[in-house]
């Protein structure tokens, strides 16, 4: 059973091995979820990159644009697997970007707005060959322009991927954690530290964690379950300060 992660080293490792661990159960369709706003996803991803070792230049990464595949080819330099982004906004043919020597594919921070390049791209990747989505954006709300059937194609796709890694601060000095192979876990502030108040088999729902943060963390009389945007924000701030430190 893993312990909620007390640095942002700690939560990349755990990834890894998360990562690892259900890639060699043979899932073949798999996120790592690190839901914190301000963290910068291409220095994370590039200490993420060791999970996919063995593979060597097997690998293929896409990236949303072709800005964020340049700024990885500048930062990451001589890697042996190739960087590409996925084409959206050009005419490009998707097919020509996964060959047949490619084993593995890692995609860094796709967003709503790439959804149907990615599940494209995946359709093409098959059953057979695993891909990691890491850092995704697929539910951001605060990207608009995303109509009905575009939202439906979203989830739909996202409901064939599991989560072998998530951590989100939620609430007040609360989080929902999830490390494969264990169950999804909700961590709750006391006394100083984290401690788990509940484990399940799946993500929770709103309404699930509603009841779970009213029985693991102490309300005042009348105090609502569900914190403020304030509290949630300062929650997030204390949260993602305490895995730095």
């Amino acid at each position: 059973m893993s312990e909620l992660p007390r640095t942002l080293e700690d939560a990349i490792v755990q990834a890894r091995i998360a990562t690892q661990a259900a890639l060699a159960d043979g899932y073949t369709r798999l996120q790592v979820e690190l839901l914190f706003p301000e963290l910068k996803p291409l220095p994370i991803a590039q200490q993420f990159l060791p999970a996919f070792d063995e593979y060597g230049d097997k690998l293929k990464i896409f990236f949303a644009d072709a800005g964020s595949a340049a700024l990885a080819r500048r930062d990451w330099n001589e890697v042996p697997f190739q960087l590409i982004d996925i084409g959206t906004g050009r005419m490009v043919s998707l097919e020509s970007k996964v060959q047949p020597e490619d084993e593995i594919f890692l995609f860094v921070q796709p967003t709503s707005v790439e959804v149907p390049q990615l599940e494209k791209v995946c359709e093409i990747i098959g059953e057979h060959r695993p891909f990691v989505i890491f850092a995704p954006r697929l539910e951001d709300s605060s990207i608009v322009g995303i109509g009905y059937a575009a939202r439906q194609i979203r989830q739909r796709f996202i409901n064939t991927i599991e989560s072998c890694y998530y951590i989100r601060p939620i609430f007040e000095e609360a989080a929902v954690y999830r490390c494969y192979p264990g169950l999804w876990e909700v961590w709750v502030e006391k006394d100083g530290d984290y401690v788990r108040v509940a484990e399940l088999p799946s993500k929770p729902s709103g309404d699930e964690l509603d009841a779970i943060l009213s029985d693991g963390q102490p309300q005042g009389e009348g105090e609502p379950v569900a914190a403020t945007s304030k509290n949630v924000f300062k929650g997030l701030q204390r949260f993602v300060r305490a895995l730095r430190s």
